[in-house]
């Protein structure tokens, strides 16, 4: 198969299951404008996220790496009134563009962006008692995951779910020779899981409209 016809797959099933919606299309706009890079997860990817927050019942989600707030929206959406989602934005203007779009999102109330590097900001978080999570998303620089998924792990309670974007690296990381450092990373993240007893993990390759990837999830013993 080609990329044309996963991209045409994804549009055929977003058409069906995920109907028009201005407010993540404004998001997009908004990123594209700002000449943020355009590699926020796809639309059934996000859906995907919330359909995971809403069956966990979350009440709080954590998100390493935020870029415009599109895949925020989406987790956010899967909370209730008096839930919390902190995401954490090494890129001062990533954060500006993604206040916006969840202010324009009716999320602010719920959603909250802190900037700064994410392995400065994650023992903050400890320290603030701001968990235990429910779900965390890791989509952030890609040589970082060991440590972010440790962080992770310390803040998601018992029975939550901790996702991580971006391993299959268009199948790079099957190569053990790979000097590229995303895919060393996420080779690291792998040999770090096998050995945790505290969790329970899978990663799942996909195609689609960004092309050959995947995502790892794991869930907290």
């Amino acid at each position: 198969m080609t990329q044309a016809q996963w991209t045409a797959v994804d549009a055929y099933f977003n058409g069906r299951l995920s109907p028009p919606d201005p407010v993540l299309e404004a998001a997009l706009d908004a990123s594209a404008a700002a000449g943020l890079p355009a590699i926020a997860v796809a639309a059934n990817q996000g859906k995907l996220l919330m359909l995971l927050a809403q069956t966990l019942g979350a009440r709080r989600i954590l998100e390493v790496g935020t870029l415009g707030g599109y895949s925020t929206i989406w987790l956010a959406r899967a909370l209730p009134a008096d839930g919390r989602l902190i995401s954490l934005e090494l890129d001062p203007k990533h954060a500006e563009v993604a206040r916006a779009n969840l202010q324009r999102a009716g999320l602010s109330a719920i959603a909250e962006v802190r900037v700064g590097r994410g392995i400065d900001s994650l023992p903050t978080l400890e320290a603030e008692g701001a968990g235990p999570f429910d779900l965390v998303f890791i989509d952030a620089d890609k040589p970082s995951n060991p440590d972010y998924f440790a962080w992770a792990l310390k803040l998601t309670r018992p029975g939550g779910l901790i996702v991580v974007d971006n391993v299959a690296r268009g199948g790079a990381v099957a190569d053990p020779d790979s000097a590229d450092l995303n895919v060393l990373g996420v080779r690291r993240l792998a040999d770090l899981i096998a050995h945790e007893p505290r969790v329970d993990a899978t990663a799942i390759q996909t195609v689609g409209d960004k092309g050959h990837d995947g995502f790892l999830i794991a869930r907290v013993r």
